[in-house]
């Protein structure tokens, strides 16, 4: 039996100064307990959206009383999954995609121009690849499950961004946002990202992780 292949880790790691969402709260980690003080343990406190960094959406994120977080089917997020490398600098279109063959109930992840730079130590981009909402509903009519995106949004940020993700989300698209692909090549993968398990949550920070299931 060939041994396996490492795991790697396509998460960012969440910590204060890290670029957020306009408008979402920046993150904040304090130690509010400390063993050098005289305490027992060293005790943490956190404060940030659940839309920061690494993160799934609920789909009713954009989707009024639709499924939250914790009813997430685990096979969503546990099983082969694809990496496909995008080239278009500014979307992820339809014509890049149609060659690739989108089978039903795939997990895709996308690998853009985002991950070329450690786009969460830096300031929010605007012009980021994204998902149009054609290429939206073009990925909704191929049936895939679940779709990862490396940066902070699936939609642009200006223009469909909305209709983007209300397609998506309202076709029980379950979206990863916030992956980081600069040491994964194009290929099919053994995949898991589990989201933390918050009751009717629009979102959950996730710990996203692939190991390839041939050679790249």
């Amino acid at each position: 039996m060939e041994p396996s292949q490492p795991w790697i880790d396509i998460t960012v790691t969440t910590q204060p100064g890290m670029v957020v969402w306009p408008g979402d709260p920046p993150v904040s980690l304090q130690r509010v307990r400390r063993i050098d003080d005289g305490d027992h343990a060293n005790v943490s406190h956190i404060a940030m959206s659940v839309h920061t960094g690494t993160h799934m959406d609920g789909l009713n994120h954009f989707v009024n009383g639709a499924a939250g977080i914790d009813a997430m089917p685990l096979e969503a997020v546990v099983g082969p999954a694809r990496v496909i490398a995008i080239e278009d600098p500014h979307s992820i279109t339809i014509a890049e995609l149609a060659p690739h063959k989108l089978q039903r109930a795939e997990r895709l992840l996308f690998k853009t121009r985002n991950s070329a730079r450690p786009w969460f130590d830096e300031p929010f981009w605007t012009d980021y690849v994204a998902i149009p909402q054609e290429t939206a509903q073009y990925l909704v009519d191929c049936g895939v499950q679940t779709v990862g995106v490396d940066y902070l949004s699936i939609g642009r940020y200006q223009g469909d961004g909305v209709e983007t993700h209300q397609i998506m989300l309202g076709a029980g698209i379950w979206v990863i946002e916030g992956l980081y692909l600069a040491a994964v090549e194009p290929g099919l993968y053994e995949f898991i990202a589990l989201p933390i398990k918050l009751k009717d949550s629009d979102g959950a920070p996730c710990r996203a992780i692939l190991r390839p299931l041939t050679s790249q």
